[in-house]
Parts: C-alpha cells; structure tokens; sequence
C-alpha cells in the first residue's frame, strides 16, 4: 500500500495536503498529530471510503479505484472512531461480519470462517462476552468488538482510527500489544505519544494536512517538535528500547526567544 502526494479538501480548506505514505510490509505505522490534522481523513483515503482529490492510492502497484471493492475488502480492515448499528446484533455477529468478504452471496458460513471469528474473540478477550447484544456494551467494549470484526477478516493491511480511545489503561496496552504483534501491515492514528512510541515501528506526524515530520519514535518525538506541533513542552527520556514523553506543568511552551 502506498499514498502519493494525496489531496483532499473539505469546507474550502484541504485537510490532506500533499501527503506521501508509504507503510512497509508488516511494520506499525503511527499517524500523529493533534484534532483537525487529517489523521482520520488520511485514513478513510487509504481505506477507499473517500478519493482523492488528487493524487493516488494504491495498492500492489494497482490505483485503488481500479481494484474490486471485495478484493479491496478481502486485504484491507479499517475500524473508524465510531460504529453504530440499529440492528439486534450479538458480539459474535457483528464479528462474523468481517468474513463476508470470503463468502460469496448467500452462501453459509465455513468451518473456516467460525475458526477465524473464534480466533477473532480470543485475541480480543471477547469470547465470555460473545453472546452479548451490541447494544449492551460500553464504549470500550464496541472498540474491541470493531477490533475483533477487523481481525476475522484477516487482512494483509489494517487500518485503525484511534482504537484506544473509550479503552482502560489494561485494555489500551492489551491492544497495542495485540496490533504491534500482528503478522500484516498496519496504519494506526494514535493520540497517546507514549503508547505510540512503545508499539509503532515508525511514525507520521501530520499538522495542518501535511506531513512535518517521519521517521523512528526516537527520531521524531523530540521536545522541539512536540512543541511545535502540539503546542505543549515536554521532557523526552530514553526507556527502554523507546522514548519517555513527560510533560511539564505549566506546558504551553515560551515564545521565541522568551526564557
């Protein structure tokens, strides 16, 4: 998967300006960047669910557009912010969903499929709770389902929109351990800089649409840029085998040349 110099406007603006992705196979992205940087419209331009205005995405060298969309749907899970459905649906069900791009129409579900949504469950801690109606769950826990939904589809790319938010502290490290150990491409927008420099392999830090920063956790999470970028100061510590983020009371950072 790759996005070459993407545009995509909204409200007399761009929110995507120019912006070059290119994940490697099997490594975890993180898109960074405060509210309004084009995290999530970035995403739903890698998905397909928006074009660009200019601009391409591709995938296997192929222009998105060109591709079937069940193909497409058969190598790529996206699981955005919200998802919400006025249908009875169990845990279970709405999981199952992510094999419908291996069926054809009408056809029942496999011994393949049941396997791969129980595996789906399992990773997700979900299998006590997968008799449970969809509208019965907390916030948190309709994440791990859309989570679990995207894993039965078992995907070559995966496309993840902030899916810590709504989540305890256990589930969040449960999570990012789970995605920073899958063996597929991922592409997650994350707001915990933390949590962003202990699980991605690289990172993206979007401001204003466009791109002002890429490389290692170690090379991008400096105090200058998160400053610059997020308007906050910071100490930034070496753990281990990644950067500490601290911030400082008190964060807005001086104004040049003020002490």
């Amino acid at each position: 998967m790759r996005a070459d110099r993407v545009c995509r406007p909204a409200g007399g603006r761009l929110i995507v300006d120019g912006v070059t992705l290119a994940p490697r196979a099997g490594e975890t992205l993180g898109l960074l960047g405060p509210n309004g940087s084009g995290k999530s419209t970035l995403l739903r331009l890698l998905s397909g669910v928006l074009a660009p205005s200019s601009g391409v995405v591709v995938l296997d060298g192929r222009p998105l557009p060109r591709i079937p969309r069940k193909a497409v749907a058969r190598r790529l899970a996206a699981v955005e912010q919200h998802a919400e459905t006025r249908t009875e649906l169990t845990i279970r069900e709405v999981v199952a969903l992510g094999r419908i791009p291996h069926r054809r129409a009408w056809t029942p579900a496999s011994a393949a499929d049941a396997q791969a949504v129980a595996a789906a469950l399992e990773a997700t801690g979900l299998t006590a709770m997968a008799d449970r109606s969809w509208h019965t769950l907390s916030g948190g826990e309709r994440q791990r389902a859309q989570i679990a939904r995207a894993l039965a589809q078992e995907p070559g790319e995966l496309l993840l929109d902030e899916p810590t938010n709504h989540l305890d502290i256990r589930y969040q490290i449960d999570l990012m351990e789970l995605v920073a150990g899958l063996a597929v491409t991922t592409v997650i927008a994350v707001h915990d800089l933390n949590l962003a420099a202990m699980y991605c392999d690289r990172l993206l830090v979007l401001r204003d649409g466009r791109v002002v920063a890429e490389g290692t956790p170690g090379e991008v999470l400096t105090p200058s840029l998160i400053g610059e970028v997020y308007g906050v100061r910071a100490e930034v510590t070496e753990g281990p085998g990644h950067p500490v983020i601290r911030f400082l009371r008190g964060s807005r950072p001086h104004p040049p040349g003020v002490p």
